[in-house]
């Protein structure tokens, strides 16, 4: 009985032994060389099955939405521009009906920032694309409630940073020094204890651009309304632009 089940687990292991696969190795690469030409060829089924809707989005894009009496662009004053001065309205003129429609309050300051500007506004007529270009980004539009104590660290974030970052609601005087010698909301003296509605974007109310000071906060409000669709909702409504640099952000020279 013991040779039987002694020759069972020799032929066992022999088995096992017999199935055990070898490491494999590379023995040989072979390939062939593509060459790169300077164009595709086009694939007609297809082009012919996007080119509808390639049409009609470049009517839409195209489409003429209101008129430019001049060229715009980010660089054209020190602390406030009229191209981010038109955008700070926007955000006020087309985002307030919505934030007082759901929550029966309004918008007291806008702040947006400067680098969002992407392009200038041309001459001419302004587009659908004229809004993409100047603001490609997909951003929406947020209403953070903050109390006047953060809204003063806002001021000072507004002085340190020396830059056109486009505002609505304030007045904020600098003197030569850069140091602040008057700062309003909607031209009175800030409350410290008051709770004030700051309209900004999804991506600042984050910390960008260094804002910190938007959190903690009151309360928060997502209109999920896009900045861009704003632009393109005001453009629709008026015939021309007329967007100027005012006493907003300056500096006393």
């Amino acid at each position: 009985m013991k040779k039987k089940h002694l020759l069972n687990l020799t032929l066992l292991l022999i088995f096992i032994y017999s199935c055990k696969q070898e490491p494999y190795s590379i023995s040989k690469i072979e390939g062939k060389q593509i060459a790169i030409k300077d164009s595709l060829e086009l694939d007609k089924d297809f082009d012919s099955l996007i080119s509808p809707y390639r049409e009609q989005l470049e009517k839409d894009m195209h489409r003429v939405l209101s008129y430019a009496p001049k060229t715009y662009t980010k660089s054209d004053g020190d602390l406030n521009t009229a191209i981010g001065n038109l955008m700070a309205d926007v955000v006020f003129s087309e985002g307030n009906p919505i934030f007082n429609k759901r929550t029966g309050k309004n918008i007291d300051i806008v702040l947006l920032n400067h680098g969002g500007i992407r392009s200038i506004i041309s001459k001419g007529n302004i587009t659908t694309e004229t809004a993409f270009k100047v603001m490609p980004f997909e951003n929406s539009i947020v209403v953070v409630a903050l109390k006047g104590q953060q809204i003063d660290s806002m001021m000072h974030y507004l002085s340190e940073a020396k830059r056109a970052h486009p505002v609505r609601g304030i007045t904020l005087t600098l003197d030569k020094n850069y140091k602040i010698s008057n700062a309003l909301v909607n031209k009175k003296p800030i409350e410290k204890d008051k709770t004030y509605y700051v309209a900004t974007n999804d991506y600042l109310y984050d910390g960008g651009d260094r804002m910190r000071f938007f959190k903690p906060n009151d309360s928060v409000y997502y209109l999920d309304y896009k900045i861009r669709n704003a632009m393109i909702d005001y453009f629709k409504k008026v015939d021309t632009i007329n967007p100027k640099i005012d006493n907003r952000f300056t500096q006393t020279k």
